[in-house]
């Protein structure tokens, strides 16, 4: 499984769209130097596990969204997550946050109330959560990356706020939605 975030290879692609994101800033300092090498999202986007993209087309957020999205938000409460292992889908090398359960259960909230957007555009029957590293289908590039970062888990974040995020001719920072308990 991968996201279409995952997938990108040229913002324009993605012009109009929009997503819903857990930024994790703190863990920079393990992937961002092997994201700027694999992830073609890493210039414009942080590392991050998606909460619901596709999210809505950037013509129809509006304010009343953004009071939807913050009042849903503030009805879920903040957590710590834990980065506690290195894992892949074909073609794409990642970090397993916990608790997935909590992940999953913010992605629900949203495609509850959104149901005209399912995560990943509904391709997967399951949503795995996880922080992207790497695209790549090379095994060797895979290995390298679980010698290099595996050791230095876990990571354990402050999951504090949700990010909407959208892209123009790159993706930017809308809006941030705190969650309860900041």
């Amino acid at each position: 499984m991968t996201s279409g975030l995952d997938r990108m290879t040229g913002a324009d692609r993605f012009v109009g769209q929009s997503a819903l994101i857990v930024a994790m800033d703190e863990v920079g300092s393990v992937v961002d130097h092997w994201r700027r090498q694999y992830d073609p999202v890493a210039p414009s986007v942080p590392p991050h596990v998606t909460v619901l993209y596709p999210f809505l087309p950037l013509d129809r957020i509006d304010d009343a969204v953004c009071t939807e999205l913050t009042a849903l938000f503030a009805g879920q409460s903040a957590f710590e997550a834990t980065l506690t292992g290195c894992a892949r889908f074909p073609e794409v090398f990642y970090l397993r946050p916990q608790p997935e359960a909590t992940f999953q259960q913010l992605t629900a909230a949203v495609h509850q109330r959104w149901p005209e957007a399912p995560p990943y555009g509904g391709q997967f029957d399951t949503v795995i959560p996880h922080l992207t590293v790497a695209h790549s289908g090379d095994a060797a590039i895979h290995l390298e990356l679980e010698l290099e970062i595996g050791p230095l888990l876990p990571l354990t974040v402050g999951v504090r706020e949700v990010q909407l995020i959208g892209c123009g001719d790159s993706w930017l920072e809308l809006a941030r939605f705190p969650l309860a308990g900041v």
